[in-house]
């Protein structure tokens, strides 16, 4: 049932939803997927939470979906292409669509909990380049997963 205002007491007792990313076993978090419950479809609005040593997901990038997260508490690391940058409570990190690759790990003692919004396109590209591999996402389709090596590019080239 979709809703208006979720109370702060609602959400502080929310379970949230376990993930692992499918690439990345130490990619585990809880969200709590707050836009979900009220409905909104353009995009995510997501409190996560990272036990220490764990990442958010696999280094990625998005090519037409932008990204942020707000830090609320705990400590890490945002890698971002080449950098890393310490984070804690407070900082803002923004990944425009088609930026460097990017993800965060919790480096600290306790629980990282941050909020991450993205954009919730009809299509979606993003790539894993530690790994080599690139998903699609079109609206009403299954997710699809090549590697590199197997894209091509008939129309590269071309003028």
């Amino acid at each position: 049932m979709r809703r208006d205002v979720i109370k702060r007491a609602e959400i502080e007792l929310m379970q949230g939803l376990a993930k692992i990313h499918f690439l990345n076993p130490n990619a585990q978090r809880v969200n709590k997927s707050l836009g979900d419950l009220v409905g909104l479809i353009g995009l995510g609005f997501h409190i996560i939470e990272m036990e220490p040593d764990r990442e958010s997901t696999e280094f990625h990038v998005h090519h037409f979906e932008d990204e942020c997260t707000y830090v609320l508490s705990g400590t890490g690391v945002v890698t971002i292409g080449e950098s890393e940058r310490a984070i804690g409570p407070g900082d803002f990190i923004g990944y425009p669509a088609g930026g460097d690759a990017r993800t965060v790990k919790n480096t600290g003692a306790e629980t990282l909990r941050c909020i991450v919004v993205g954009q919730r396109l009809a299509h979606d590209v993003a790539d894993y380049p530690r790994l080599s591999k690139r998903v699609y996402r079109n609206t009403g389709l299954a997710w699809g997963l090549a590697d590199h090596e197997h894209i091509q590019h008939p129309d590269a080239g071309k003028k």
